[in-house]
């Protein structure tokens, strides 16, 4: 198992080059594609945001910390339209933030500085302004 966690790196490979090692350590005949889609489609149910953030973000609420502020919550996050919108659905976070920026939808990645000045940008502000 320790070769299938260095391989993994903590997420660090993009998806497809994960699957692209495991078929050849396994010698599955199947292409890659076929490896990585059922796992796409699955993975927007299988993540779990932790209690503790959900409440944090709650907390923020409830106490008018945005109102007071006029600050919002946005997250910034790397993959695909679909799967990320889908874990952020799915996991609670849509309901607790005011905006996002995915970088499947907006075609640049993190950490380009863009993809968070588009988050910034939605939530009224700018990066050179401390958003």
């Amino acid at each position: 198992m320790d070769w299938l966690v260095a391989l993994d790196r903590d997420g660090v490979p993009h998806r497809e080059a994960f699957f692209a090692k495991l078929r050849e350590r396994f010698m599955l005949p199947e292409p890659v594609e076929e490896l990585w889609r059922p796992y796409r489609t699955r993975m927007p149910y299988l993540v779990r945001c932790r209690p503790e953030v959900l409440d944090g973000l709650a907390r923020l609420r409830a106490t008018g910390w945005r109102v007071a502020t006029g600050w919002r919550v946005a997250i910034v996050t790397n993959g695909t339209a679909d799967n990320q919108l889908g874990k952020i659905q799915q996991t609670g976070l849509a309901e607790a933030v005011d905006v996002y920026a995915l970088s499947g939808v907006e075609g640049i990645r993190k950490p380009d500085v863009a993809l968070f000045e588009i988050a910034a940008k939605r939530c009224g502000l700018t990066l050179a302004g401390g958003g």
